[in-house]
């Protein structure tokens, strides 16, 4: 079987819906957030202190926390499979921090756009 990585076309797709996801995330855009994330029980998030399973879980604890404020993202790695699978991974550090920040997500073309199926987020010692 053939597989297509890195079509122009879909990477930038990927591109653009990892930057409005960024833009939610550092604004605290929180329905924007949630429209991301697939409505499923499949979906799943890590997070550096939580093990969220299924969207409502995901949801809730977007709901809850705080805004996280600013970060620079330090390095950023999307690869796409085909037309409808991508992985985009991150290195960050948020302001007044020394550790760096993982984020990586994968991602799905659903009938309702890119969605956001699984995602971990850690920060290294």
């Amino acid at each position: 079987m053939l597989h297509m990585t890195n079509i122009p076309k879909v990477v930038a797709e990927v591109k653009a819906v990892f930057a409005e996801y960024e833009d939610a995330l550092v604004n605290n855009k929180v329905e924007v957030l949630d429209a991301l994330f697939w409505n499923s029980p499949h979906t799943l998030r890590y997070g550096v202190g939580e093990n969220l399973y299924g969207f409502e879980a995901i949801q809730a604890f977007r709901a809850a926390r705080p805004a996280q404020g600013a970060r620079t993202v330090l390095n950023t790695v999307i690869t796409t499979y085909g037309y409808d699978f991508a992985t985009a991974n991150i290195e960050f550090q948020r302001a007044g921090s020394e550790r760096t920040g993982r984020q990586s997500q994968t991602w799905l073309r659903t009938e309702k756009g890119w969605k956001v199926v699984a995602a971990h987020v850690s920060l290294m010692a």
